[in-house]
């Protein structure tokens, strides 16, 4: 379950901003950086991925001696979506930690026990009872496996009872349940969830609005997941980081606790070539080059570049998230002067332009196939929940260029398809409620192809329709999961002659 604080439904009604973010914006110039080099960036973020199942980058921004200096999005999305974070979220957990501990509604050093007596086992392990905040910071909680969070018993509850066979402190083990520990910890020592206690000490002033966080069957906000923010708000928090927790004048994250965070604070790995591999803080991965970064699955990046000043906010939807950051080491950092360069206003509208063309990749131009328009198709039972699909021509209503009626489980969904564009929509999908997206038809050989953008998610599924005698094979798949991500081949029959 997704909640919003009332924090930002005020916020959004008295805070008058030019950007989703509070940065300033500068030429690239300016702070010792050539637009042609920008671009050069751009285009390899653009390269990266697979084109035929989009996987690949949805948005990025750069700032320097804090200005951003590039910004872009692939349309259709763009800067006023929020972008699922996965676990990215895990390092607003941690910077929670550090405010309520400057408050004083706990200390890093407290035992987790401590906190939850009445969830306790009845014979707690002596490693149990030795477990501390800091380990569940430090994803080294002594325990060999991640606890399971299983429906019907509380998260709490299964994480205390899960075995501790390590000393804590001594063992890393990525660890999200340990990271929702940290949430439970936070809720039960000031009596807010995280995006409440979090809405005024950090997201107001760094004017991040409308956040939503996932809440676990407790009541708890998941922690090590399911945080929404803009690509915006990534990079002002970034900044926040890099700047040691101040803002505008204001200490609202502690220097001491973000130094800590963001410094190895446990070994995770001895490979020199892998950014997974260079030790981990509080919630945070250190990298090569001496940067760090909060990170989560498929692509959504803060990088933090201390010694060169500056931050990099990625949003994406890709299976290869060290090729971004190799990326970045290959083509950010050799741009990055020490100081400013000469304007060059052509470079400038080039890296414009360039910027403002990035799109996901759209279906290829063509009419769907004559034998698939205008008839039902039906299915029989499969994992998907499709019971029938049907294209119809459309009837002049907006940018739709046709429409796929779809029918499951849920009940039937008229969805709006653009030929030269994606057309925005809300569409259900895999037994999920609704969400917003944007749509595109188009033809490739003899296959209609629908391209769904789910646009505050990583996912983008691609269905593919071609004809089968009399009837349709449906086959596609998303560009990343946690599970296979192709399809199984579907044959739909014809209802309509």
């Amino acid at each position: 379950m997704h909640r919003v604080s009332p924090v930002f439904l005020l916020a959004a009604l008295v805070v008058g901003i030019c950007h989703a973010d509070d940065l300033p914006r500068s030429t690239p110039e300016a702070q010792g950086i050539a637009a042609a080099d920008l671009v050069a960036l751009v285009d390899a973020l653009d390269a990266h991925g697979d084109a035929a199942s989009a996987d690949g980058v949805h948005s990025v921004m750069l700032v320097r001696h804090g200005h951003v200096v590039a910004e872009g999005w692939w349309a259709p999305y763009t800067a006023a979506h929020r972008h699922q974070l996965y676990s990215l979220s895990k390092s607003f957990t941690a910077t929670a930690v550090g405010i309520a501990a400057a408050e004083g509604r706990l200390s890093a050093d407290d035992t987790v026990l401590g906190f939850f007596p009445d969830e306790a086992p009845a014979e707690p392990s002596a490693n149990l009872r030795a477990m501390r905040v800091t380990d569940l910071l430090r994803m080294a909680t002594g325990q060999q496996t991640e606890p399971p969070r299983k429906e019907g018993t509380g998260w709490i509850r299964q994480f205390l009872a899960h075995p501790v066979p390590f000393k804590p402190g001594t063992h890393f083990l990525y660890n999200t349940a340990a990271t929702y520990m940290q949430s439970a910890v936070v809720q039960k020592a000031t009596g807010l969830t995280l995006l409440d206690y979090l809405g005024p000490r950090l997201f107001a002033p760094l004017a991040i609005e409308g956040a939503t966080w996932e809440e676990s069957p407790e009541g708890i906000s998941t922690g090590g997941f399911g945080l929404s923010i803009r690509t915006g708000d990534i990079a002002s928090f970034g900044q926040l980081l890099l700047d040691r927790g101040q803002w505008r004048g204001r200490q609202l994250v502690p220097a001491e606790w973000i130094d800590a965070a963001t410094s190895r604070q446990v070994a995770n790995g001895s490979n020199p070539d892998s950014d997974w591999d260079q030790g981990y803080g509080y919630q945070f991965w250190r990298c090569r080059h001496g940067a760090f970064r909060g990170d989560g699955a498929f692509g959504q990046f803060c990088v933090v570049l201390p010694q060169e000043d500056a931050v990099v906010a990625i949003t994406a939807g890709t299976r290869d998230m060290q090729g971004i950051l190799t990326i970045l080491w290959r083509h950010l950092l050799p741009a990055l002067r020490a100081a400013p360069l000469p304007p060059d206003d052509a470079g400038n509208a080039r890296l414009r332009e360039r910027l403002a063309a990035l799109a996901v990749p759209r279906p290829g131009a063509g009419a769907p196939p004559a034998a698939l328009v205008g008839k039902t198709f039906r299915f029989p039972d499969n994992a998907a929940g499709i019971e029938s699909l049907r294209l119809e021509p459309t009837r002049g209503e907006g940018d739709a260029a046709a429409h796929l009626v779809l029918a499951s489980a849920g009940g039937e969904q008229r969805i709006p398809l653009g030929t030269d564009r994606f057309v925005a929509s809300s569409v259900a999908w895999g037994g999920k409620p609704p969400e917003p997206a944007a749509v595109a038809l188009g033809r490739e050989g003899e296959e209609c192809v629908v391209r769904i953008c789910f646009v505050e998610t990583p996912y983008v599924t691609t269905l593919r329709l071609r004809p089968d005698g009399t009837g349709v094979r449906l086959s596609g798949g998303t560009n990343v999961g946690f599970s296979p991500t192709k399809f199984p081949d579907l044959v739909g029959t014809s209802t309509t002659e």
